[in-house]
């Protein structure tokens, strides 16, 4: 019996790409930017083995040298257990369906060890709620020792901003999401921003990395081998797509608040994720985050985030945290004169439209891989490399 073209198309693609993951992986030192452009690409990391052996490599995690398990000291007034424990024990969907109690209960238990070791290693990080839907997926990936080592770097790199004292930066982030919606459709900004929905539908997609309204793992960890492969700021352009995506459903709502925000606050389980992935890809590279704040004033805020040291993170990320990158660029700040609150989206965008040319940027995901990989890093706000010992 014959094989069907399609099928037979998609299972060379799939071994190809299972040869240059292996490829990458097996150079002196291991091909990082390949290895980022084949977890963007279609399909991701397409098993959990190979995202055990490329998700160290993307946040430069020595699987070498992992912490070791932690002791029941630990858990001795911890001043985030409680919370920890509360939101552990309401994850039971976040395991996988008919998985034996006794496995789930053992998994818990290590899921409040991996937040509170974290969390007693990095005395600056503040628990929130929707971090433990973060750590189950990794914990589920890659194991227990190997999870903690990776949200480790994680929480002190893409999610540091959520982890403050307050919800500013956050609010910043969330800030990103109309002017992209705006830049992409004006007439479905405007009719959001007549219902006044805000961006607070969007908090526990941004905050859980979708985790926490997905259903289907498979998807979760789809998105998460993009996001760990991309800028931090990633998941505020996919949830712009998602909003994008589902433009005739919004349009057709009551224009209020309360119908959209119920409307968006519910994410369909089947949407088109490689087209969505595609498509945030193309959004970043045509608006970068240094195009999207309004004002001189909101960049330079953007400016202190966490997400904006990502280029840092490439450079230096062994040799010193970002909140420490952070601290030093406040500082120098406070001398420097203020700016003009000019808009920047009224700069010429003629560059930006000669570079997509040059790129050849399109909707298939080999492209748009490869464009994001570059952006990522040619957009990334710029430090003086002196600061890095």
């Amino acid at each position: 019996m014959r094989a069907e073209p399609g099928r037979h198309g998609s299972e060379f693609r799939r071994r190809r790409k299972l040869s240059d993951i292996q490829k990458a992986l097996n150079r002196d030192p291991p091909d990082v930017a390949t290895l980022r452009r084949m977890a963007i690409s279609e399909g991701g990391l397409l098993t959990d083995e190979i995202r055990c052996q490329v998700w160290p490599r993307l946040l430069n995690v020595n699987m070498e040298e992992l912490p070791p398990p932690p002791g029941p000291e630990l858990r001795v007034d911890n001043k985030d257990y409680q919370q920890v424990l509360l939101d552990v024990r309401r994850s039971l969907r976040r395991f996988p369906p008919g998985m034996p109690l006794t496995e789930r209960e053992d998994l818990q238990e290590q899921l409040i060890d991996i937040i509170l070791q974290v969390l007693d290693h990095n005395r600056q990080l503040h628990y929130y709620q929707g971090y433990h839907d973060i750590v189950v997926t990794f914990l589920l990936v890659v194991g227990g020792p190997l999870a903690t080592a990776l949200v480790d770097k994680l929480s002190t790199h893409h999610l540091r901003d959520f982890m403050d004292p307050t919800m500013d930066n956050t609010k910043h982030i969330l800030n990103y999401l109309m002017p992209i919606i705006e830049l992409v459709n004006p007439r479905l900004h405007e009719f959001m921003q007549r219902a006044e929905v805000g961006t607070i539908f969007a908090l526990s997609w941004l905050i859980t990395w979708f985790g926490h309204v997905l259903s289907d793992f498979r998807h979760v960890v789809r998105l998460y081998d993009f996001f760990l492969a991309c800028h931090p700021l990633m998941p505020i352009y996919f949830a712009a797509v998602i909003v994008l995506h589902r433009e005739e459903e919004v349009i057709d709502c009551e224009c209020d608040m309360a119908s959209v925000h119920h409307l968006l606050s519910k994410i369909p389980q089947d949407l088109p994720y490689e087209l969505l992935i595609s498509r945030a890809g193309d959004l970043f590279v045509q608006f970068p985050p240094s195009e999207l704040s309004r004002e001189a004033a909101l960049q330079h805020q953007a400016e202190r985030t966490a997400a904006s040291t990502f280029k840092d993170f490439e450079l230096a990320s062994t040799q010193q945290h970002p909140d420490t990158v952070l601290r030093q660029r406040f500082r120098r700040d406070l001398v420097l004169p203020e700016h003009g609150a000019k808009s920047v989206l009224t700069k010429p965008r003629t560059n930006r439209l000669v570079k997509l040319a040059v790129m050849g940027l399109t909707v298939a995901l080999g492209a748009a891989a490869l464009a994001v990989v570059k952006s990522a890093l040619e957009w990334a706000p710029k430090f003086e490399l002196q600061i890095f010992p």
